[in-house]
């Protein structure tokens, strides 16, 4: 039967190009969604781990160190040089950095050096050009840098160590990081920052060790915290020189590989272990599959149908039963085989054209991203099992069906109606109870949810056993009301278009024919239906996750970091104030005199930065936290609820003390500030709190008062300080930080700080996510596209006769074109919008249990997303409906009666 098996596909190539196509469609989904978590997970990693560069090790504080270890110890601790002639060990590089100043010819540009390292491989940023330093008073420039100094390889510049703390003396630097003048370095190299490590400051310079320290102050590059280490070993001797390393790290200090980190790093990321969108990604996948194949299952029993008299032929020349059920599962598997191939080559395809489309991504999120091809087992191994898998599986009814009957019976015609019947309510009510056990399920997720929450379970860490049994559930109940609404398309999905068709065949007589078409087939329309939905729904799932992590995260950081940008230095005025006002992207700016001291109360002294603005308003302009009620007045401050170095609920009373000049910031830095007609000034102020944090990390509290005590003298004025709020919907995150740097150019000693660093990080993250969901688009594109066409090919291969009679009757060429075109509408509009209704439930369901541990839960829906995605699916629908409709006007009405 192999022969005839090879015949019979050969002469029904066309009933067998939309089953073809079906698979090809159910297993590019599933290689697109593999490719997706590859690619996400990859892009993620290396943001996440940008500053390894290519060390294969590190070495980090654990879960059990102190706050002060988690910063870091000093670099005599982690014996670098017995760390180094270690057999195996290629090269240490010490994660230590400075803020530094670069001037040149009257340009200033604030910026961050880091150590070089013997091993380039271990660098986060690549010298583009020149080399590194390999004396002192040597400098690596960030290129970006460098060409807003006009500066070169060979030129000298003049750098300085910059002030971190907040504020600096009258006189000059106070609590800075520096205490030494600017000298002259000569730039050896221009360095790149291809992997975002440091996005805030568009790269990192280049110096040695010993310029590291002296850029700090410091005597030594033995006296310098660092935070950790990146090691580059020998892999064939990984396992004894590990053994060496580890007696010499500090307590609480582990290595671990490159891979370990990452997977800590994306655990971390996605609560404690469990990916959602991998999850959810995956679970649409087989969906996606188990919908093609009803599609596959309708083609076949079309295709069975229409070769009875073949199949009676053969058993009267003595084929048996078996022969011609193996004849039909045997046409299945090669049927399932080719087209997973080419599936997953259409996967593969899309993705690598998501990914590497930057062009694209900039245009749509408005950042460059970082995304991978990655190619594994699984992207092919699991669509083409499945695909062959369900194909055979798809045919098994229709391969029963052609060996049920005598040669005599199959010269009768079959209706395909009566098998379609077949297991129609037993199928509705199982589709209607799991529905049901899915939004029980769903809900419970969220009533659990909130308890964990409320219980402040997830300061123990996301990956508690707890959580993942909640994500669990909200996944399973996903899941099972959309393979409920699945097994029941074919009573709600028909309903639903023949709802919008009623409204639409008042259209004329092209849109009535197409509403009766709809209704005549509705296993059919409703197997179509979901194969769009399929696409619709994880579009507009992924998507409504994005913008609510984006939100959610917004409002995470706009509690844990109140301000976006911070500008301090002895440099500082007024006209450094009015260029960063000037900047796009800049919203609002504040420009305050500030004080030092602590604030006694209680028994507890808080070292305290005290801030001037005219009123709450003013100060609410620049700051991301609920100032509702908050008067800042006379002698009433407004202080923070928590302490910003201890992390500690500042319980205040009704009145504080604060005390000039006894220390201040000052104490954790290692310097003094506050001295002059301040020091010893005591001030009763009256406390009013709100929580907002990270101002400055220098400071137990930023205290906010009126200003008009500096201006009474009530206060003596040591500095000021800016505070900037910038709009993320103006440009670019990157783009502000460095036309605010820019416009601080011809400013010397100004300090550019802020948090605005991490929204820039966790933009990027996103960015990546929505610029990959274009891929997934463009699978849902395809599905719509193909599937629709496939729809209305076999609806116009059964009703050949009836088109040839509405043609005889008097139907127009372009009134039956425009009927077949009002179908694919119908179907692609009505499965669209269910897609985008089901798909936000989804994303809003996932981003409460995911997203809730993070601060007040945003659950937007994105109009512009669902929008383009429902546009899509009309214009690939009228796109599916030309074909179809050039087959059936291409036969004769005439020819196609005498064939029907």
């Amino acid at each position: 039967m192999w022969s005839v098996t090879l015949q019979l596909m050969k002469k029904s190539l066309r009933m067998l190009i939309p089953a073809g196509i079906a698979i090809v469609i159910g297993t590019a989904f599933i290689a697109s969604t593999f490719l997706f978590g590859n690619a996400m997970n990859n892009s993620l990693s290396s943001q996440l781990l940008a500053s390894f560069g290519q060390a294969n090790y590190t070495v980090a504080a654990n879960s059990n160190a102190s706050p002060e270890d988690q910063r870091g110890r000093a670099a005599a601790d982690f014996h670098l040089d017995a760390m180094r002639a270690i057999d195996g060990v290629d090269g240490v590089r010490a994660d230590a950095r400075a803020n530094i100043e670069a001037s040149k010819a009257g340009k200033h540009i604030s910026a961050v050096a880091i150590g070089g390292a013997n091993d380039a491989k271990l660098l986060p940023v690549t010298v583009s050009q020149g080399r590194q330093p390999k004396t002192s008073n040597e400098i690596v420039l960030p290129s970006g840098t460098a060409q807003q100094l006009g500066a070169g390889v060979g030129d000298a510049v003049e750098i300085s160590g910059q002030a971190s703390t907040i504020p600096d003396g009258p006189d000059g630097p106070g609590a800075s990081l520096s205490g030494e003048t600017a000298r002259h370095m000569q730039v050896v190299g221009l360095s790149d920052d291809p992997n975002g490590a440091f996005a805030y400051y568009g790269g990192a310079a280049i110096v040695n060790d010993a310029d590291l320290a002296a850029l700090q102050g410091l005597p030594s590059f033995d006296t310098v915290q660092v935070p950790g280490l990146y090691l580059d070993v020998n892999p064939a001797q990984a396992d004894a020189a590990l053994a060496r390393i580890r007696p010499l790290l500090p307590q609480n200090f582990t290595v671990q590989s490159r891979q370990a980190a990452s997977e800590t790093a994306l655990k971390q990321m996605n609560g404690g272990g469990m990916s959602p969108v991998t999850v959810f990604l995956m679970i649409f996948g087989v969906i996606a599959m188990l919908v093609a194949a009803l599609v596959i299952a309708n083609t076949f029993q079309v295709l069975v149908a229409q070769r009875r008299r073949t199949f009676a032929l053969l058993r009267t020349i003595g084929a048996k039963r078996g022969q011609i059920y193996r004849s039909v599962i045997l046409e299945a598997m090669l049927l399932g085989l080719v087209s997973s191939l080419i599936g997953i080559g259409a996967g593969i395809g899309i993705m690598a054209l998501a990914v590497r489309s930057d062009a694209l991504g900039k245009a749509l999120t408005g950042a460059s991203t970082h995304a991978s091809l990655v190619i594994t087992a699984p992207v092919i191994a699991v669509p083409l099992a499945f695909g062959v898998l369900m194909t055979v599986l798809a045919s098994l009814g229709s391969a029963r069906a052609s060996t049920k009957v005598t040669p005599l019976e199959a010269l009768r015609p079959m209706e395909l109606s009566e098998a379609a019947s077949t297991g129609y309510h037993l199928r509705t009510a199982s589709g209607a109870l799991i529905t049901v056990a899915g939004v029980a399920l769903a809900a419970f997720s969220v009533v659990r949810m909130h308890g964990y929450i409320s219980a402040g379970e997830p300061t123990q860490g996301s990956g508690a056993n707890g959580y993942s049994i909640i994500l669990l559930i909200a996944i399973a109940g996903c899941v099972a009301v959309f393979l409920g609404l699945a097994l029941t398309a074919a009573s709600w999905l028909p309903k639903l278009m023949k709802g919008a068709g009623t409204l639409v065949s008042w259209a004329g007589p092209s849109a009535k024919i197409a509403n009766a078409n709809v209704q005549k087939n509705p296993r059919r329309v409703a197997a179509t239906g979901l194969a769009l939905l399929i696409g619709v729904t994880l579009v507009s799932t992924i998507a409504t996750g994005a913008a609510s992590s984006k939100e959610t995260m917004n409002n995470a950081l706009n509690t844990r970091y109140s301000v976006d940008l911070v500008a301090t230095g002895y440099g500082l005025n007024q006209r450094s104030a009015s260029k960063i006002s000037a900047v796009r992207g800049i919203s609002h700016t504040l420009y305050a005199p500030v004080a030092t001291g602590i604030v006694e109360e209680s028994g507890h002294k808080y070292s305290t930065l005290l801030v001037g603005v005219a009123d709450a308003g003013k100060l609410q302009s620049v700051m991301h936290a609920n100032l509702g009620g908050v008067q800042i007045a006379g002698k009433r401050a407004l202080f923070p609820k928590y302490s910003a170095l201890s992390g500690k609920a500042m319980d205040l009373k009704d009145t504080a003390t604060f005390r000039a000049g006894d220390g201040g910031g000052a104490a954790h830095v290692g310097s003094e500030t506050g001295s002059g007609k301040n020091a010893g000034k005591a001030l009763s102020l009256s406390v009013d709190q709100s929580d907002f944090r990270q101002v400055s990390d220098n400071y137990d509290a930023v205290v906010f008062v009126d200003d008009t005590l500096f201006a009474s003298d009530t206060l003596t004025t040591q500095s000021h300080i800016l505070l900037a709020s910038v709009d993320p919907h103006a440009t670019n995150l990157v783009d502000t930080v460095q036309k605010a740097q820019a416009a601080l150019g011809s400013d010397s000693g100004v300090s550019l700080t802020g948090p605005i660093a991490k929204r820039i990080s966790w933009e990027g993250i996103v960015n990546t996510m929505m610029t990959l969901l274009i891929g997934l688009l463009a699978v849902a594109v395809l599905i719509a596209l193909i599937g629709v066409a496939n729809t209305l090919s076999l609806s116009v291969i059964e009703r050949t006769r009836e088109s040839a009679t509405l043609r005889a009757i008097g139907m127009t060429r372009s009134q039956l074109r425009r009927s077949l075109s009002v179908e694919a509408l119908l179907i692609a509009l009505v499965s669209g919008l269910a897609g985008i209704a089901l798909g936000t439930l989804f994303g809003w369901l996932g981003s409460y249990i995911v997203f809730s541990l993070y601060g007040d839960i945003a659950l937007p829906f994105d109009w512009k997303t669902n929008g383009i995605v429902l546009l899509v699916a009309a214009v690939a629908a009228l796109l599916a409906s030309v074909f179809p409709a050039r087959r059936a006007l291409k036969t004769a009405p005439v020819e196609a009666l005498a064939e029907a």
